[in-house]
Order: C-alpha cells, then structure tokens, then sequence
C-alpha cells in the first residue's frame, strides 16, 4: 500500500509538471522590471488574511492538489518543497499572489506553483493561509548540509550579524526563535534545508526577485555558500515545540 501511494504520488507530481504553465524570457523580463509584488500592507488587506477561513482552508488543500506535495497539515512530502505548517499567513497569501501575479518565475515548482494559483481567489488564498498558519511550526529536522563552518559561528551570525557587511542578524526580522514576524516576514525554524538553500540561492543570483526592497537579495549576495548551508542546517534543527508562544505574540 506504500508503494502504491509513492507511485501515485509521484505521478501527480509528473502530470501537475507536465501541465504548468512554461515561462518565456519575455515573462521573465517583464517580472524583473516591474514592481517586486502587487501587495500593500495597508489595514484592510491585513484583515482580509486575518479574517480567512482555515475549515474552507483545509478543503482548498485537498481539492486545489495542495497535499500533494505540502502534506495534509503542511508538512512537505520532499526536501524541495516547503514546509508550511505554522508559516505566517500573511506570508504564505504573499507568495500565493506574487505566483498568480507572475512575479515568481524562479523556479520549475514556481512555475508549477503559478499554474495552481492562477486556480485560487484571493479568497482561497487567504483561506489556505490560515489553515497553515493553524498547525505548530515543524519539528527539528536533522539536516546535515556540507559546511566547513562550526555551529557557533553561523550562530553568530544568526543572531548578532556581521556590521563589516552591513548583515543584519536574521533574528531580527525572523522572531527571536524563528517563528516569523509582522507583515510577512516568514517562519524559518523547522523548514526543509535543501528548500532554504535553494531559496538563499535564487535570491543571491537574482533569480528570484519577489523581496521588497530588494532585502533578501542584498543580503543573499554578502553570504557565502557556507553560510547559506550552515544557515539552512541551523534553521532546519530549530526545535519548533520551544517556539509557540513566541510565535503567537506575533499575531
């Protein structure tokens, strides 16, 4: 019966592949010259995602093919793709919306991601934000990216920064435990580290380009591979059980 769920899985994964919508350079180069997103934070939109419903949130999740790869309660399927559980909502209706708007156009998932949300109103969007943002963060993940940095350092770095690169300490931005924050700074404690990699990557070459103000692309640029590794290792084993109450002195 396992067996038989990993072929069915992967199968979906091939025709969802096989049906996305192929991005040309055109597209690419329009995205890359306007706007980074079409969202403002303003009250009213801060209440339309707040005032989402996480019971249609869990349909969605199901009907619109989400679980395939996100899991049932947002727990990824693979080490490509995100965790959600526990992720700020605003956050995740950000990303949903910079999808559907073609503003991320990094990727083939976020190409496979643009053709699902082209699917999803605004509605929806806000409904599934809330039905992950629900669940606790992860739990610690034992990832092991190769790094010739020691956990102290990258730590250091984490919560303290590096002023000689003008490197703000991630912290920060990310809650003291890496249970995101306001507006829509996303959670990292818990994520997937090959999913973290990828994104720090996309952002230090350019490729992804969806960050206000250009923040997580400056910052990807100071950092060398190692960091990046490291950073993902640190985040993927923070323990998201110590993490709760920080995360809902946030909303």
């Amino acid at each position: 019966m396992i067996f038989l769920a990993k072929i069915k899985y992967h199968l979906s994964v091939l025709i969802l592949m096989a049906t996305t919508v192929t991005t040309s350079f055109a597209d690419e180069k329009k995205a890359l010259f306007s706007p980074s997103t079409n969202i403002a934070w303003d009250a009213e939109q801060i209440n339309f995602v707040k005032a989402g419903s996480a019971s249609n949130g869990e349909k969605l999740n199901k009907d619109k093919m989400c679980s395939l790869c996100h899991g049932e309660q947002g727990l990824s399927k693979g080490r490509n793709w995100p965790n959600l559980a526990g992720q700020t909502a605003n956050y995740t209706f950000k990303q949903l919306l910079d999808y559907k708007d073609h503003k991320r156009l990094d990727s083939t998932p976020a190409a496979m991601m643009t053709t699902l949300a082209k699917r999803l109103s605004t509605q929806d969007m806000a409904d599934l934000a809330q039905y992950y943002a629900g669940f606790p963060l992860p739990q610690s993940l034992q990832e092991n990216l190769n790094t010739a940095l020691k956990t102290q350092n990258i730590e250091n770095l984490i919560k303290q920064g590096d002023g000689s690169r003008m490197l703000v300490p991630c912290l920060a931005c990310h809650g003291s435990k890496g249970q995101g924050a306001i507006t829509d700074t996303p959670a990292l404690a818990g994520q997937q580290a090959i999913y973290f990699r990828q994104t720090m990557n996309e952002f230090k070459s350019g490729k992804r380009h969806n960050d206000v103000y250009s923040r997580m692309r400056i910052i990807a640029k100071s950092l060398t591979q190692d960091e990046i590794n490291a950073m993902a290792n640190y985040f993927a084993q923070m323990n998201a059980t110590e993490n709760s109450s920080d995360k809902t002195a946030t909303k």
